[in-house]
C-alpha cells in the first residue's frame, strides 16, 4: 500500500494506476453476484476519488494518510475490536500475543511535562541498573524528552536486545541528575504474576493474561502448589485479566477438566470459523475444589475459562459480572506487512450461551442486548445461567466504591509520591506479611499531605458552589447566605473526618505501593490480598465442603454480599 501510494503521488503515473484499477474492476464485474458488482463499483469510485484529490486539491496531500483515515472510517462502522495494524505497529501487536518485547523492562507513566518510572520489573534491566519508581526521565540518548508523551518515550526505550540506551534521570530528593547506560534485553511479561498459599491448604494463582504458553505457567504453579505447598483447594484469580489467545483459554481450562469435555465453540458467517474446542489432554487435576475470581475487567479468554468452569459445574465463580466480550478476532495478512485484526466469530460456552454484552450489528455504535433477547441455559447439573452480558458469578460480591478522598489521592499521585519519599529514607522493610502501616506511619502520611497543601472537592461541595452561584443570580443569597455558609463550614469539618473514616482503605493502598518498591509486583499482589473481600469469600466457601457442593448442585443459591 505504501509503495502504491508513493506512485500515486507521482502525477505521471496516476492515469496508469487508475487504468489498472479499472481493469481490476472489470474482473469483479464479470462475477454474477450483485454484491460483488457493488463492491467493485464502489472501489472504483473510491480510487478515482483518491486520484482526483491527489491531482487537484489546492494543497499537497499525503495519499497514505488519506487511505489510512479512510480505513479507520470503514472499521469505525464495525466493532472496536476490528482494527488495522500498519507495519509500524506490528511489533506492538506481536507483544500483545507473545508477551515479549525488547526494552528495559519497566512500567512508565506521565507526570507533568516528563515521563517517570512507575514500576521496574524485577530481574530486568531497569531494576538491575538501579532505576526506581518515581525516577524522572529527563533525556534519552542525549535528547531531552520534556513534553513527550508516554507512547513516544515507550518507543524510544524499546529496541533490539543487547542494544544500549542512555538515560538521564532526576531522582526526587537528590540535586544532581543520574546517568545510566542500560543494555536492553528481551522482556517477557509473565501471565502468572504471583502464586502461593493464602490460607490453610488453599493455593492461590493470580493470572494476568493469555499470551503464548500461558497454560504452562498456570500448570507449573498448580503443580508446585500441590506438591510443595500442600494445597488441596485452588483459587484462580482472573480479575483484571483482559484475555488473549483462544487456545490458551482452552488449554488453561483443560488443566482442570477431563479430556473430551467441551470448553468453548465458535460460530461465524464463514463456516471455516465454526469449531468446537474440547479438552485434548489429561488434566492436571479434575477433582480439586476450584474457585474462579472475576470482575468487570475480566474479558474474552478469561470469560471462556470462567464460563466453561461454571457450565461444567467444575468450580464456583465469585466476584462481579464480567466484561462481556464474546467476539473472536483473527489476524489476516494484508499487503506490505500490514495486518487486519478482524472479528470473525462469536464464542459460546458449553451450555450454548453467548456472553457478548454489546450488539454492534446495526453499524451505528454499540447497544446493550435487550432483556427480551436474553435466554436461559442450564449447566451440567441443571443450574440456570443466562446469556446476553458476561458471566454472572455464582456468588456476587459487591465492591466498595472508593470515596472522593481516595480518588483524589490516587489521581493526583499522592500515595505514589509518598512511597517514593518513604523509600529514600528507608533502605528496607520487613517481609510483606510482617510489614504494617501503623498509626505513626499514617500520621507521617497526613503530615506529608499537609506539606503539599492537599485539598479536594466533594460532589456535595461542587453542588453547593453551584447553589451559591445560582442563589446570587436569583437574589436569594442575602436571605439564605448565612445558612449556606454554615453548611459549608460543617462540610469542611466532616471532610477532615474522612481520613479517619477511610483510614483502613488508605492504609491498604499505602502498603501496596510501598511493598511494590521493595518486593516489586509480587509484593504489591501479596499486600493487596490482605484486605480483599472476594478472596475472603472464596476462602470461606472452600473451607466449607458442604456449602461448596450445595452451590454446584444448585440446591443453594448465594445472594449478593
Amino acid at each position: 500500500m505504501q509503495k502504491l501510494m508513493r506512485k500515486i503521488k507521482d502525477n505521471g503515473l496516476l492515469l496508469a494506476v487508475a487504468s489498472g484499477i479499472v481493469l481490476l474492476s472489470f474482473g469483479f464485474m464479470n462475477a454474477p453476484s450483485t454484491r460483488d458488482f457493488r463492491l467493485s463499483k464502489n472501489m472504483d469510485i473510491f480510487f478515482s476519488l483518491i486520484r482526483e484529490v491527489s491531482i487537484f486539491y489546492v494543497d499537497d496531500t499525503d495519499p497514505e494518510t488519506l487511505i489510512e483515515n479512510a480505513i479507520s472510517g470503514v472499521l469505525k462502522e464495525l466493532d472496536p475490536y476490528t482494527t488495522y495494524v500498519p507495519e509500524s505497529e506490528k511489533e506492538n501487536y506481536a507483544t500483545m500475543t507473545t508477551g515479549r518485547y525488547g526494552g528495559i523492562g519497566s512500567l512508565i507513566r506521565q507526570s507533568g511535562e516528563y515521563v517517570i518510572i512507575a514500576e521496574p520489573y524485577e530481574k530486568f534491566p531497569a531494576q538491575k541498573s538501579g532505576l526506581r519508581a518515581g525516577d524522572i526521565i529527563t533525556s534519552i540518548d542525549g535528547v531531552s524528552i520534556k513534553g513527550f508523551q508516554v507512547s513516544e518515550v515507550s518507543e524510544l526505550l524499546k529496541g533490539q536486545p543487547k542494544s544500549p540506551v542512555l538515560l538521564t534521570i532526576q531522582r526526587p530528593g537528590q540535586n544532581d541528575p543520574l546517568t545510566k547506560e542500560i543494555i536492553r534485553e528481551e522482556v517477557r511479561i509473565n501471565n502468572v504474576a504471583w502464586y502461593g498459599k493464602v490460607a490453610d491448604e488453599i493455593g492461590y494463582i493470580q493470572f494476568n493474561g493469555f499470551t503464548e504458553n500461558a497454560h504452562q505457567e498456570v500448570s507449573d504453579a498448580l503443580k508446585d502448589l500441590k506438591r510443595n505447598h500442600g494445597a488441596t483447594r485452588i483459587i484462580l484469580d482472573l480479575r483484571g485479566n483482559p484475555g488473549g489467545l483462544l487456545m490458551e483459554a482452552v488449554n488453561v481450562t483443560n488443566l482442570f477438566v477431563e479430556k473430551g469435555e467441551e470448553i468453548v465453540s465458535t460460530r461465524g458467517k464463514v463456516k471455516q470459523w465454526d469449531h468446537v474446542y474440547k479438552a485434548g489432554k489429561r488434566p492436571v487435576d479434575a477433582e480439586i475444589p476450584l474457585v474462579i475470581l472475576v470482575g468487570e475487567s475480566s474479558a474474552s479468554a478469561s470469560e471462556i475459562v470462567a464460563g466453561a468452569v461454571q457450565d461444567l459445574d467444575r468450580g464456583i465463580v465469585i466476584g462481579r459480572r464480567t466484561f462481556g466480550k464474546g467476539l473472536i478476532q483473527t489476524t489476516r495478512q494484508l499487503s506490505y506487512n500490514s495486518q487486519l485484526k478482524i472479528t470473525t466469530a462469536k464464542y459460546y460456552t458449553p451450555s450454548g450461551r453467548s456472553i457478548q454484552a454489546w450488539d454492534f450489528s446495526e453499524g451505528n455504535g454499540a447497544r446493550n442486548i435487550p432483556d427480551s433477547l436474553i435466554s436461559e441455559f442450564s449447566t451440567k447439573n441443571g443450574r440456570k445461567v443466562f446469556d446476553g452480558g458476561g458471566i454472572i458469578p455464582d456468588i456476587q460480591v459487591n465492591e466498595e466504591r472508593p470515596s472522593p478522598l481516595v480518588i483524589n489521592l490516587m489521581a493526583r499521585n499522592f500515595i505514589f509520591d509518598y512511597a517514593t519519599a518513604f523509600v529514600s529514607e528507608n533502605p528496607s522493610i520487613p517481609p510483606v506479611s510482617e510489614f504494617t502501616i501503623d498509626e505513626d506511619m499514617y500520621s507521617a502520611f497526613l503530615e506529608f499531605l499537609d506539606s503539599k497543601d492537599f485539598d479536594y472537592n466533594t460532589q456535595t461541595e461542587t453542588h453547593l458552589d453551584y447553589l451559591i452561584s445560582a442563589s446570587k443570580e436569583e437574589n436569594y443569597y442575602d436571605a439564605a447566605g448565612d445558612l449556606i455558609i454554615e453548611l459549608k463550614e460543617k462540610i469542611a469539618v466532616e471532610k477532615q473526618r474522612d481520613f479517619e473514616l477511610h483510614g483502613k482503605f488508605i492504609k491498604s493502598l499505602l502498603k501496596e505501593e510501598i511493598a511494590s518498591r521493595y518486593y516489586f509486583q509480587k509484593g504489591r499482589i501479596q499486600a493487596s490480598l490482605e484486605s480483599d473481600p472476594d478472596l475472603e469469600k472464596a476462602i470461606e466457601v472452600l473451607r466449607n465442603p458442604a456449602l461448596y457442593s450445595s452451590i454446584l448442585e444448585g440446591s443453594f443459591i448465594y445472594a449478593a454480599q
